[in-house]
Formats: structure tokens, sequence, C-alpha cells
């Protein structure tokens, strides 16, 4: 075990800590990992045991407290992009079948919907554009 140099064990080190990070996606495993690539530059440098430990802490450390706010910064971002029926949420519908409280039809986006209205006491007649507020399962509520 002793002809293996020093840079090799930390390599294995930044490997080892690789595993946790693509089994449990925390992102701090790849920062210690990377403190280990760091700690095996050191070591093929010529760095001495106790500099390869000091660089592996300083480099983990320093990742952990700047990287690890500001990717939990952007996890908590809502999409900027609307997808699905969120996208749906805010546009403009045209009415094909009466729509009140208990139903009709709208056309939105290209597409036939089940609508109803917001409002209970509302109804809208054929060819009057509305406005959806939300979409509950496959039906659009409308104002």
């Amino acid at each position: 075990m002793a002809d293996i140099d020093a840079w090799v064990w930390w390599l294995i080190a930044a490997a080892a800590l690789g595993i946790p990070l693509v089994i449990t996606a925390m992102p701090e495993f790849g920062m210690l990992s990377a403190g280990a690539v760091a700690g095996a530059v050191t070591a093929g440098l010529g760095g001495g045991v106790i500099l390869q430990v000091l660089v592996f802490a300083v480099v983990s450390c320093a990742l952990i407290v700047v990287v690890r706010p500001i990717a939990a910064r952007h996890r908590a971002q809502q999409p900027q992009l609307a997808t699905g029926v969120d996208a749906l949420k805010g546009k403009q519908a045209v009415v094909v079948e009466r729509v009140d409280g208990s139903g009709g039809r709208i056309k939105l986006g290209g597409e036939i919907w089940s609508a109803r209205t917001l409002d209970s006491d509302a109804a809208y007649e054929p060819g009057r554009q509305v406005d959806v507020v939300d979409i509950e399962g496959a039906t659009a509520i409308v104002m």
C-alpha cells in the first residue's frame, strides 16, 4: 500500500464521495469530492500530508459556504416558463357552448375544453371571449 502515491488515494476518495452524490443527489458530496480532487492536485505537486488535508478542508468548506446557498436559491425559484396546464391559466378562450356554473364548452389553445364559470351565477353565450383563471382536472374555470 505504501507504493501507491498520495494523489491516487485522493482520487479514490473523490470517486468514493461522488457515488453518494449520484445516489442521494446531495450536492454537498460533490463539493467534498471537488475538495478531494484539490487534495490530489496538491499531492501531485509535492505538497505534504498536512497541506493536502488543509487544501481539502479549505476547498470543501469554501464550496459549501459559497455554492450551497446559490443552489438553494436557484432550486426555490419558480420556473420562468410555464408549461402544461399552468401555461393555459390567464389565456383567453372562446365560448363554443353556453358556459355557466354547471358546465359548458370553450375553445382554448385550438382544442375544445369543458368549462364552468368561476361565479356560479354567471353565464356566457357562444362567441364570447372569456379568461381562463384555473384548470381543475380537464375543466377550465372561466370568467
